[in-house]
């Protein structure tokens, strides 16, 4: 966000946190922001007393930072905190709330697989979230951007267990899940022709009236179950190198911020739009995408397009291609083993792995 926009022109900052920054940047007097809300005087006085408890988070503190006025003056203001490090302390650029739902599925998905947890590192420009695999060796699911990761702290979608760390370690909340829970039963609302007011529930309502039970909301990739999978001789059905090339191309698509209709074309979904603007990054991510696609050749780039990308079971894959049944994990791991090939030529042995 620049230094001329504040909380109150950022659509996704929650109203406790717009009360506390005009309260400790701007001045605003306790009672004067319980008239604006029409709340009681001590309502707004918990809110501010919360929000200054939680700048022992780093990320909360960064973002509470970046959507205050940067005035030397007014910054003296903010009660003094304990260095931060360079990530959290980024300024982060204009969010809106579109955006931030629009990453927050594929984010908050990543974060609520088994073991996963986001890694803040004091010289890191970015955020991290890694994982255990099949084999419990460490393996990067994505990539989050600082200003991201600033909103999602603030939202409480995401908590620091060792906010004093070097590497500061975050895992999804309640809320987090509750968040993603919401935003998958508004797609696939969205996705089945209903109105978006209906989008908030994850309760299905049966044809008959009735509520049936919660629809589970999957958090599981085909890859992962895949790579649990043992062959007769025992060994894993999909080696670690395999899903890690599969999850490499996961995130540049997510990065390449792909059109609509990807299944339909996507070759004109991960082509550059006059209309809209592209960040270098994503321009970046679409070009590798569609050079591993253009590799695999027609079927085994439909394979990790719909698996690996658009997170589609393989049945529901089969189905759309016309595939005998069970034939999908064969031509998946023989696209994985043409992708890892494309990636070791094309860059060399670049594992999304770290340290």
């Amino acid at each position: 966000m620049n230094s001329t926009q504040n909380a109150n022109d950022a659509d996704w900052v929650p109203s406790p946190v717009q009360d506390y920054i005009a309260h400790t940047t701007k001045g605003r007097s306790i009672r004067a922001l319980a008239r604006k809300r029409a709340v009681h005087p001590s309502t707004i006085l918990r809110q501010v007393r919360n929000c200054e408890a939680r700048r022992d988070d780093p990320l909360v503190d960064a973002a509470l930072r970046a959507l205050s006025e940067t005035d030397a003056h007014l910054a003296q203001k903010v009660s003094p905190i304990t260095p931060i490090s360079p990530v959290a302390a980024m300024p982060s650029r204009t969010l809106s709330k579109a955006r931030m739902e629009r990453e927050a599925g594929h984010i908050l998905r990543r974060l609520c697989e088994p073991g996963a947890v986001m890694a803040v590192a004091r010289d890191m420009d970015s955020a991290v979230i890694v994982r255990e695999d099949a084999e419990g060796e460490t393996l990067r699911t994505a990539v989050v951007e600082a200003e991201l990761a600033q909103a999602f702290a603030l939202q409480n979608w995401i908590s620091c267990a060792d906010p004093g760390a070097r590497i500061a370690r975050y895992f999804v909340t309640s809320t987090g899940r509750a968040e993603l829970r919401r935003l998958t039963a508004r797609d696939e609302n969205r996705a089945q022709g209903f109105a978006d007011a209906a989008a908030g529930h994850a309760d299905w309502i049966a044809p008959n009236g009735r509520q049936a039970a919660s629809r589970f909301i999957a958090t599981e990739t085909p890859l992962m179950g895949l790579s649990r999978r043992r062959d007769k001789a025992g060994k894993p059905f999909l080696s670690r190198e395999l899903v890690q090339a599969g999850e490499r191309l996961r995130e540049d698509f997510v990065v390449a911020d792909a059109g609509p209709d990807v299944t339909e074309d996507w070759r004109a979904a991960l082509s550059p739009e006059p209309r809209r603007s592209l960040s270098r990054g994503a321009l970046a991510a679409r070009k590798r995408v569609t050079d591993a696609l253009d590799d695999l050749g027609p079927g085994l780039q439909d394979a990790v397009l719909r698996c690996c990308c658009l997170l589609e079971g393989l049945e529901v894959t089969e189905r759309a291609m016309g595939w005998s049944s069970r034939s999908g994990k064969i031509v998946l791991r023989i696209a994985l083993q043409r992708l890892l090939r494309h990636y070791d030529s094309a860059n060399g042995k670049q594992s999304p792995m770290i340290g």
